[in-house]
């Protein structure tokens, strides 16, 4: 199996719809997936967002987010975008935690990464 790093950087829904999405299909087929959330991208952690806006194909955020959650997908949020945009980490979905930069150029060595 594979390693995947799924990166979103904008608060796009539509970006954001295919980030959750592509990372869920990844995981459900066995890979290991880590997803990392950084510049806008970081809003997408808070769990009080509203992620059912629908995109283009029908599908929104949400449709992807609990599973992500349920099956514990890790997921980091860039700890200085974060606090930049004074979000608190007790606001986020139970899988998302505060992370580094640092971490994730760990998990993005020897993975294939996708950039949203």
């Amino acid at each position: 199996m594979a390693d995947y790093v799924f990166i979103l950087h904008t608060d796009d829904n539509e970006k954001a719809a295919r980030c959750f999405q592509f990372s869920k299909i990844a995981h459900e087929k066995g890979h290991t997936v880590n997803i990392f959330l950084v510049d806008g991208g970081a809003l997408w952690a808070v769990k009080d967002k509203d992620a059912s806006q629908k995109t283009i194909t029908g599908d929104c955020p949400a449709d992807y987010l609990s599973y992500l959650e349920e099956k514990n997908v890790k997921t980091g949020v860039c700890k200085p975008c974060a606090g930049g945009r004074n979000l608190d980490e007790g606001d986020f979905y139970s899988n998302m935690k505060l992370d580094t930069g640092g971490n994730l150029i760990d998990m993005a060595t020897g993975a294939t990464v996708f950039n949203f």
